[in-house]
């Protein structure tokens, strides 16, 4: 089975990692030591980025470095940015039925 851009961003702690890596890049052991969690968990999770292509990883001596690759998120953003400017339009239409009821309060004391 194929995994995708969508299954790795799917899990909080793969999107943390995903984050943590946009900023740097870290060895499996640091990457191990932000989580609450167990050694192969994290390995599990990197395992799956890996095969979305979504990080590299490569040996330089004894250690393991993980490496991002942001070309590989770009349909997940692509596939987000439709949905924005509904969003946007939604929270604006929000914001003015909460203008309106506060001006009917201010209005009514």
């Amino acid at each position: 089975m194929r995994r995708d851009v969508f299954q790795a961003i799917a899990d909080p702690v793969r999107r943390d990692i995903i984050d943590l890596l946009a900023k740097e890049t870290m060895t499996i052991n640091s990457i191990a030591e932000k989580f609450d969690v167990s050694r192969p968990a994290i390995s599990k999770h990197l395992k799956i980025l890996k095969e979305c292509d979504i990080i590299t990883i490569e040996q330089q001596g004894r250690q393991r470095f993980c490496m991002i690759q942001p070309k590989e998120l770009i349909p997940a953003f692509l596939w987000i940015d439709q949905y924005k400017q509904l969003w946007e339009d939604r929270l604006d239409n929000f914001e003015n039925y909460l203008h309106q009821l506060q001006s009917k309060n201010n209005k009514h004391e």
